[in-house]
């Protein structure tokens, strides 16, 4: 599937100012900064696996499109929601679980790049990837 290969940060665009806003504090945003985050996408159908390795960690998540899973940041948010299809991308619907608020993460494959959008109330971030 389109998603599916390795996939190695490359850059981020506003990504500090989206993490203020989620309430990470400095010395975590600094650190995130620099995580060198990989995603390893794996697509059969409607399920997928995800492995996300970074400086801090690293996580195996499986979801099914359209069912409700929780997910932990890596500062320690959890998370509730859903991924569903949306023409050529990916739509992620997520409410933090302390506070309710939504989450909105979209992932687009354009060139050779998967770019990974967040909207938190009102700040909008990205994170590029390149195929490695």
């Amino acid at each position: 599937m389109t998603f599916n290969g390795t996939w190695k940060i490359d850059r981020s665009e506003n990504y500090e100012k989206f993490m203020e806003q989620m309430g990470v504090n400095m010395v975590k945003r600094k650190l995130a900064a620099h995580d060198n985050l990989k995603i390893v996408l794996e697509q059969t159908g409607d399920k997928f696996v995800v492995k996300e390795t970074s400086a801090f960690r690293t996580l195996d998540i499986e979801f099914t499109l359209g069912v409700t899973f929780e997910y932990a940041l890596a500062d320690g948010t959890i998370l509730s929601g859903t991924w569903t299809m949306e023409g050529d991308g990916m739509k992620g619907t997520f409410n933090r679980k302390d506070n309710g608020k939504l989450l909105t993460t979209t992932r687009i494959i354009v060139g050779d790049e998967l770019i990974q959008s967040y909207s938190y109330e009102g700040v909008e971030a990205k994170r590029i990837f390149k195929r490695s």
